[in-house]
Formats: C-alpha cells, sequence, structure tokens
C-alpha cells in the first residue's frame, strides 16, 4: 500500500543490522517510480545503542535545525536527491546528492545507511564532491569495508560522469516546493521502535538507475 501525502513514517539508518538513528518524516508523494518525503523544521533526532557501542556521527542533534530537507528517492537506487533552502524568504540554495543504501520499506517507514560520500550542486554553480576523505576514514575505523569503498567511489564517478553530460535524472520543478506549515516538528508514529530492521543490500546495489 502507497503512503499518502501528509503521513508521517520513519527514517533510520541501519548499520550492521541495527538502527542508530531515526527521525519521522512527512510522506509528500509515493509512486511506484519515485518516493518523496520532508524532514520538517524542529523534526526530532532518536539515536538507538549502536551495534559496537559507538555513537552515530550527529548524536547529540536533538532535532533537525534550519528550512526543512525534502528528498527524493527512487527504488532500488543508492543515491537520494536532497533539496535545500536558505535565508527568511526560503531561498533555493541547491541540491545535495546523498550516496546511501537504496531505502527498504518496513511497516513503519523506510531503512538506508548513509555512505559518506555527497555531491553538493549550488543553484547557478558547478558540482563538487564533499566528505571524500571520510570515506577512508570510515574504512580505518571499520565502518565499511573495502569492497563497500569501492563501489562507493565507482558511483560517486558515475554520478560526476552524469552530471558532466548535463543530466538531471529528477525533476528539477521541486525547488519550488513549499511545505505545508502543520507539518513543522512531527510526533514519531506509535510502535516504530519494534520494527525489525531490514537487511543491508551488498554494495553491489550501489548504483544509479537510469536516466
Amino acid at each position: 500500500m502507497a503512503w499518502q501525502r501528509g503521513e508521517i513514517v520513519v527514517h533510520r539508518e541501519i548499520w550492521r543490522d541495527r538502527p542508530w538513528i531515526a527521525s519521522p518524516v512527512v510522506v509528500v508523494e509515493d509512486s511506484p517510480e519515485l518516493l518523496v518525503t520532508y524532514l520538517p523544521e524542529e523534526a526530532p533526532f532518536v539515536f538507538p545503542p549502536s551495534a559496537d557501542g559507538r555513537p552515530h556521527p550527529w548524536a547529540g542533534k536533538r532535532h533537525w535545525e534550519g528550512h526543512g530537507m525534502l528528498a527524493l528517492r527512487r527504488p532500488g537506487e543508492a543515491c537520494s536527491v536532497m533539496h535545500f533552502w536558505q535565508a527568511p524568504e526560503r531561498r533555493f540554495a541547491g541540491w545535495y546528492l546523498n550516496l546511501e543504501e537504496p531505502f527498504r520499506r518496513t511497516a513503519t517507514g523506510y531503512d538506508t545507511q548513509d555512505l559518506e560520500l555527497d555531491v553538493w550542486i549550488p543553484v547557478d554553480e558547478d558540482w563538487r564532491f564533499k566528505d571524500e576523505d571520510m570515506v577512508e576514514q570510515r574504512v580505518s575505523e571499520g565502518r565499511f569495508t573495502e569492497e563497500q569503498a569501492t563501489a562507493i567511489r565507482a558511483l560517486g564517478e558515475q554520478i560526476g560522469t552524469r552530471l558532466d553530460r548535463g543530466e538531471r535524472w529528477w525533476d528539477e520543478q521541486w525547488a519550488s516546493f513549499e511545505p505545508d506549515p502543520a507539518w513543522r516538528a512531527p510526533a514519531f508514529p506509535g510502535g516504530w521502535e519494534e520494527v525489525p530492521p531490514t537487511r543491508a543490500p551488498p554494495p553491489s546495489a550501489y548504483r544509479l538507475l537510469p536516466s
């Protein structure tokens, strides 16, 4: 069953078969081809104990700050397209391509895991990689394997090649999205903590879909 616009679901990051960060997000659109969610202002964060006791990199953050963030996810794709706004007038700032495991639906939301390497595309500027050094750091920490790191870099190169060709595989009209003011500071839906985590896909699943 597709989620309905305005429905609150839980975004969870899963590491070593355990959630270690969760937040409620609002469904904007849900179809077989695309899931669009909105992380509103003051959306709370929860940090369950991780698999080895080390905290999530965001541990200590109580809630999302600043304007809300819109995310587009295509089923089976290891990248979300995040939209950011800035300044009091909520001016569109750019797109943030977040490399992440393909999302998996659960009874109360979906699971994924951030892959650290990102691409920032500011409005009217050239794209650039972010956090390239974090991939190696995560390998040294034992959070990523060498196989994962290789697949992440290959995915980054694929994204860069498409961007250099001028490709956009998302609808740029989402940059004009206006959230419902009632979505601010959403609460977690009941029972989300009891939902078993989904299994992470292999590094071979780190890919883009055709444009």
